[in-house]
């Protein structure tokens, strides 16, 4: 067996485990996008660059990839996650709040920026399904760079995040006609392209109706059965289930993989298991979606680059000058401020990931030349490494501009993660209070539960709560904690609390905390913890029931309650000075055990 042992293989592998544990934290730490990372990084170990120097100097075997093929696979699957996570963004809702901007001015951005491009590669001398391939791949804007820009300045809510998100959603959407376009120019023979179009079309319908009428019978059935077993290890297993499922489904009708997971992202973005599904993937399409940058990173030939430097250039300058005319003009036409639209402009100038699939993809149809698209990669690449300057520069720019009041309703509609709310931690008797209470003084707010009968009966009488394990960052990161306005905790298993309370100050040192405590010594810990307030069950009833008692008794019912909240702020007095010279008792003895330590 040590003879047909095959290490290239696990050789490439380490080289991507290696950008992702050791050069994307070093990008991260001066401030540079973890994308970026990953592009510079294949394109610096990739087969095309230092990989090609291995004869010369074999120690660069195990610091560079040897075989393309080798990663390929792990990239169309960053893909698909990619895909199935814009499916679970992409709820009804959301689309019916953005549709103005997300139909009218992300839609015209596609087709004007495709037309334009198309027209111009049309008068280079380039086949008519060629450049339309090529208009509509670099009509496409980087969503995970430009989104995560935003949201590293705190911008999501603003005139320009609300406006790229809304072209960004219609591009993420337009990605799915654009590969099965690609793909039928590619696998035709015979007959009009008008033809295949329908028939491709119609077999996609099949395959998603077929997708759809599943999911309807069996998704909601399977989370709540795996939900029910409170295993985090069965959970995972059923979200790749659902993915690699309608992901072969569509690939079985001639489609893409992507396809079926967009579809599967879908159906299951307003079921209550939305978020928890989020959060699951989440750890996933990362490091797969960065081993597809890295690998579009690969693509880029620096020999290619350096015959034609100044061609290069041109073409880079030329896509980011006529992406950000067309969308600044757009932009004005649908009543975005001149800042607004100059930046939106520039930010989604550059060109995005989706344009590495479109043209590898035709390139591998033999649609475009394999040496074109790898110069047209190049270039597209160096937009997206431009963004963040891109970024500066607009803000520069639009600053001398004066800003003018928000034109469209639509830019209203929050993107994601936009919405200040409270979260409700457990949907039993307390949290329905609760959130009844939140209802009543419109006071907006999600609820969580871990128990998924509960969370289904609440959906089906239109509650907005969700099945997750509240005590897991990543589910908080999804529910919104980090604009959250606050944190209600209701459920009374002790160490469940403590550990949602500690995740959550750990998350949000700012944050308004309020927790159930199971008695006095418990409210004190949570206290200590960090929590704003804790409400101990044996002295609420306590206080619930001397309240009864002295109404009954002929005491003024004002003069009672007022009394009770009397009694209450003196228990909430001691319990926090409790908490804090347990503090400092724990401090003493830390202290003290480290001096008689040294």
């Amino acid at each position: 067996m040590a003879a047909t042992f095959d290490i290239s293989g696990y050789s490439d592998a380490l080289v991507l485990l290696g950008t992702a544990a050791v050069i994307v934290p070093l990008v991260r730490k001066v401030g540079i996008s973890p994308v970026l990372g990953y592009l510079g990084a294949g394109a610096i170990l990739g087969p095309l660059a230092l990989g090609s120097f291995i004869k010369d100097f074999p120690i660069l075997y195990w610091f560079t990839v040897v075989d393309e093929s080798h990663v390929s696979g792990f990239a169309e699957l960053g893909i698909v996650f990619l895909l199935f996570m814009i499916g679970l963004e992409l709820s009804f809702a959301r689309l019916k709040a953005m549709r103005r901007l997300v139909l009218g001015l992300g839609g015209l951005q596609v087709l004007v920026t495709s037309a334009v491009i198309a027209g111009i590669a049309s008068l280079a001398g380039l086949p008519s399904n060629a450049a339309i391939v090529l208009g509509a791949s670099v009509s496409l804007s980087s969503t995970a760079i430009v989104l995560e820009l935003l949201s590293q300045q705190n911008r999501l809510s603003s005139n320009i995040g609300r406006a790229s998100f809304a072209v960004l959603l219609a591009q993420d959407i337009a990605v799915v006609p654009i590969l099965m376009f690609v793909s039928i120019s590619g696998g035709e023979s015979d007959g009009s392209v008008i033809v295949s179009l329908v028939r491709a079309l119609l077999q996609a319908a099949a395959a998603i109706a077929l997708i759809i009428l599943i999911g309807r019978l069996a998704m909601r059935r399977l989370f709540r059965l795996v939900g029910s077993a409170r295993s985090s290890e069965l959970f995972i297993a059923a979200v790749l289930l659902v993915i690699f499922a309608a992901g072969v489904i569509a690939h079985q009708a001639g489609l893409s993989m992507a396809l079926g997971a967009f579809v599967a992202g879908i159906m299951l973005a307003e079921t209550e298991y939305g978020k928890a599904i989020e959060a699951t993937v989440e750890p996933f399409k990362g490091l797969l979606l960065g081993i597809f940058f890295f690998t579009v990173g690969m693509a880029i030939d620096f020999r290619e680059v350096a015959r034609e430097p100044l061609l290069l250039i041109a073409c880079v300058i030329g896509l980011i000058v006529v992406k950000a005319v067309i969308l600044t003009a757009l932009g004005r036409l649908f009543h975005l401020p001149w800042f607004a639209a100059i930046e939106t402009g520039l930010l989604l100038g550059p060109g995005g990931e989706f344009a590495f699939v479109g043209l590898g993809l035709a390139a591998s149809l033999h649609i475009v030349d394999a040496r074109f698209s790898g110069f047209i990669l190049a270039a597209i690449a160096l937009t997206m490494a431009l963004t963040p300057l891109l970024s500066v520069l607009g803000r520069r720019i639009t600053r001398k501009l004066r800003e003018q009041g928000i034109g469209d309703p639509a830019l209203t509609a929050k993107p994601p993660g936009g919405e200040a709310h409270a979260i409700i931690v457990g949907y039993g008797r307390v949290g329905r209070v609760v959130s009844t209470l939140f209802k009543d003084l419109d006071v907006p707010y999600i609820a969580t539960d871990i128990d998924p009968a509960a969370v289904t009966r609440a959906r089906r009488e239109g509650e907005n709560v969700y099945f997750g394990n509240a005590a897991d960052p990543e589910f908080l990161r999804v529910c919104g904690v980090m604009e959250a306005t606050g944190v209600v905790i209701t459920i009374n298993a002790r160490e469940t609390i403590d550990a949602i309370v500690e995740q959550v100050r750990a998350m949000r040192a700012d944050l308004l905390i309020v927790s159930r405590a199971k008695d006095a010594v418990h409210a004190s810990h949570l206290y200590q913890m960090g929590a704003s307030d804790a409400v101990p069950e044996t002295i609420e009833s306590s206080l619930q029931l001397s309240e009864a008692a002295l109404v009954g008794l002929g005491v003024p019912t004002g003069l009672a309650i007022a009394k009770i909240h009397g009694q209450r702020d003196v228990f909430r007095a001691a319990l926090q000075q409790a908490a804090r010279e347990a503090g400092r008792a724990e401090s003493y003895a830390v202290r003290r055990k480290h001096r008689s330590a040294t």
